[in-house]
């Protein structure tokens, strides 16, 4: 028989729903949802990187099309039709990326098609450095003869035949580059012919007069931030390459127009761009020039360019605009490269653009304040003592609680 003198523990109903069980819900949600959100993190790079044929023109096609919104909509606003003023916008992109591609790509084709026949001259230029290099091989491998006991064994590679002329290698690669540059052109005509629509119907299908508005604004604010940089970093780049050009042209560099395309392209890509102009600026200047002080010059003019550009020009005109962090800048450009190599690079800072307005917006996940400000992590009863300890002391030597 039971003792109805014990008191029993009271029976918990689901409509009650006490604090403790509605935090431990919460939790266990929160948790999930940072579970999936890391699986998203780490599968999401293998995920574009096997897709790049239609994720990578997909999305340079987006950018390039976010960054046109301001003429598309000037030319609306003179009541061009959006069809014709998207028409328009897409011709006068390809008309100034076809006179970029000529100015540089044909010239430098020409130009590093004589590097076989200019070898010599700079073999004859980077003499004293071979020597340096012959005497230290040298003697780094009469050391490790006399300290080797037995010969180290040369692994065999395959050889791997390269493609035996160039209409080689266009046959086995242009027909996937032409329709990837078809898809991203298509993309970005109807992109902006359906803006205004698209946009409309964005805002007006919000539940909330503040949900509309907040729509409104973060749409606005990518596309001005997007177009005010692209915009911005053209003006610059352009006008970098017309200097580093003409300064070419007085140094006796052939084809300056091209060095400075290289120049003013490159620069679209922070820290890592700059520094892959000046290689190939050497290497121009050792096959022109007799001497190695001559041809140093032409990388030394690109390098100053750059400096007065990178620390005094850009950060005074996009510093009033974007502020963006050096080390997001850096994860971002290893981040793309590494996705989508080249054309990943050039995306980098427009995609940390964005998702940084969004961010900004929407508000960022506070996974810290998860972690370890509310009480998911469970503390030991070791950590208990030692957070107990020192209270106790704060008390003692205070005389208040802290």
């Amino acid at each position: 028989m039971a003792d109805l003198g014990t008191p029993t523990q009271p029976i918990v109903s689901a409509t009650d729903d006490p604090p403790l069980v509605a935090e431990r819900r919460d939790r266990l949600l929160a948790a999930l949802t940072l579970i999936a959100g890391l699986g998203l993190v780490v599968g999401l790079p293998f995920a574009l990187q096997a897709g790049a044929e239609f994720f990578m023109p997909l999305t340079a096609a987006l950018v390039v099309a976010v960054a046109l919104v301001p003429l598309l909509e000037w030319l609306e606003r003179h009541r061009v039709p959006s069809p014709l003023a998207a028409l328009i916008c897409v011709l006068l992109f390809l008309i100034v990326a076809n006179v970029a591609v000529a100015a540089i790509v044909v010239p430098a084709t020409d130009f590093f098609q004589q590097l076989p026949t200019r070898v010599s001259r700079i073999q004859h230029n980077l003499q004293p450095l071979l020597d340096l290099y012959s005497s230290l091989e040298r003697s780094v491998n009469r050391f490790f003869t006399q300290v080797a006991s037995t010969p180290v064994r040369q692994a065999r590679t395959a050889a791997v035949a390269p493609p035996s002329s160039v209409l080689e290698l266009a046959a086995t690669s242009a027909p996937a580059v032409i329709v990837q540059i078809l898809f991203a052109i298509l993309i970005v005509y109807f992109f902006l012919s359906g803006w205004s629509g698209m946009r409309r119907r964005t805002i007006t299908e919000r539940a909330s007069f503040d949900g509309a508005m907040a729509t409104a604004r973060v749409i606005q604010d990518v596309v001005d931030d997007v177009s005010a940089y692209l915009g911005t970093i053209t003006v610059i780049n352009l006008t970098l390459g017309g200097i580093v050009a003409f300064a070419m042209y007085l140094l006796g560099m052939p084809s300056p127009l091209m060095w400075g395309g290289i120049v003013a392209l490159l620069n679209y890509v922070p820290y890592f761009g700059p520094v892959v102009a000046a290689l190939l600026l050497a290497i121009g200047g050792l096959m022109t020039f007799a001497d190695v002080g001559t041809a140093m010059v032409a990388p030394a003019i690109m390098i100053g360019c750059h400096l007065v550009e990178a620390n005094a020009i850009t950060p005074f005109i996009v510093g009033h605009r974007l502020t963006i962090s050096p080390l997001m800048i850096l994860i971002s450009l290893s981040f793309w490269g590494w996705v989508w190599g080249t054309a990943g690079a050039l995306l980098a800072v427009p995609l940390l653009i964005i998702l940084q307005t969004v961010l900004g917006a929407a508000g960022k996940p506070d996974i810290a304040g998860f972690l370890f400000e509310h009480g998911a992590l469970v503390r030991t009863e070791r950590g208990k003592r030692r957070w107990r300890l020192g209270r106790d002391q704060s008390v003692d030597s205070d005389g208040t609680a802290a």
